[in-house]
C-alpha cells in the first residue's frame, strides 16, 4: 500500500490585493491540484477556481480503477476545465482573456500521472536531489530552449510571465502529460511561480531535505518567498510517498 502525507498552503504575498491562486490536496483520493489565474482580479480567481472545482468533482465521482483510467481522468479534467473557462469568457465579455495555469498530480497505487499547462511547476525530490518535472510554457522558456537566453537571464527577464499556453484562452488546450513510479521517501512539490520567482531551486532543495515536518516545510518555503520580496501570490503543496499504510493527510485543501 502507498501512503501519501501532504500539506499545502497559499499566501497573498506582499504586493497583491487579491489571491488568484487556488489549490486542492486530497491524499485520500490520491490527487493534488494547483492553479494560478490570469486576466484580471475576478477573472483570474474564477479561472483558477473552475480548474480546482473540475478536478475535485472528477476524482470524487470516478475513482480510478487502473493506470489507464487514472491517465484518462487527468485528461478529462484539463479538457473540461478548459471548456468551462473558455465558455465563461465568451459569455462574459468583461472577462475576455481570462485563464489559468494548471497542474494535477494523481496516483494510482505507486504510479503517478501529471497533467501540466502554464508556468506553475511540479518538482520531485528523490534521494536528496531536486528535479523539475514540468517545463514552463512561457516565452522566456522558449527562448532558453532556442539558446537565446541563459537560465539566469530568463529568471529576471521582464517578459518572463508571458505564457504561451494556459487553460481557457482557446477552445482547445494543449497540455503535457507525464507518468512515472513513486518511490518510498519521494517528495513531490507543486507550486505557483510566486515561489519559484522568489526562491531558487537550491534553496528549495535545502528546505525539502531538512528534518522539519512536511507542514513546516510548506511554511518555510512560503516564508522564504515572502522574505525575498513576495511579489506574487505564493502557493505550495508537498506530497510525501511512503510505501506502507493507508493514504493519510496532514492538511486539508483551499
Amino acid at each position: 500500500m502507498v501512503r501519501l502525507l501532504s500539506a499545502g498552503a497559499t499566501d497573498l504575498g506582499l504586493r497583491r490585493g487579491n489571491n488568484e491562486d487556488a489549490y486542492l490536496a486530497m491524499p485520500e483520493l490520491g490527487f493534488f491540484a494547483i492553479a494560478d489565474g490570469m486576466g484580471g482580479e475576478a477573472a483570474g480567481e474564477t479561472a483558477s477556481r473552475y480548474f480546482i472545482e473540475t478536478a475535485q468533482a472528477a476524482f470524487r465521482s470516478e475513482v480510478p480503477s487502473s493506470e489507464e483510467t487514472n491517465y484518462a481522468l487527468v485528461q478529462k479534467v484539463f479538457s473540461c476545465s478548459n471548456k468551462r473557462i473558455f465558455e465563461h469568457a465568451e459569455q462574459n465579455p468583461d472577462d475576455r482573456g481570462m485563464g489559468c495555469t494548471g497542474d494535477l498530480l494523481a496516483f494510482y497505487r505507486d504510479r503517478y500521472v501529471i497533467g501540466h499547462v502554464g508556468d506553475s511547476r511540479v518538482y520531485l525530490l528523490r534521494d536528496g536531489s531536486l528535479r523539475q518535472l514540468t517545463r514552463d510554457h512561457s516565452l522566456v522558456q522558449l527562448q532558453v530552449d532556442r539558446g537565446m537566453l541563459t537560465p539566469e537571464e530568463a529568471r529576471n527577464h521582464p517578459r518572463k510571465n508571458i505564457l504561451l499556453r494556459a487553460l481557457g484562452t482557446d477552445p482547445a488546450v494543449s497540455f503535457d502529460m507525464l507518468e512515472g513510479s513513486g518511490l518510498n521517501g519521494d517528495i513531490f512539490l507543486l507550486c505557483s511561480d510566486g515561489l519559484t520567482d522568489m526562491v531558487d531551486d537550491a534553496a528549495i532543495q535545502d528546505t525539502l531535505v531538512s528534518t522539519e515536518t512536511i507542514s513546516q516545510k510548506v511554511k518555510n518555503l512560503i516564508g522564504t518567498a515572502l522574505s525575498a520580496g513576495g511579489r506574487d501570490n505564493i502557493t505550495v503543496i508537498l506530497c510525501e510517498v511512503q510505501m506502507n499504510g493507508a493514504l493519510e493527510s496532514s492538511s486539508g485543501a483551499a
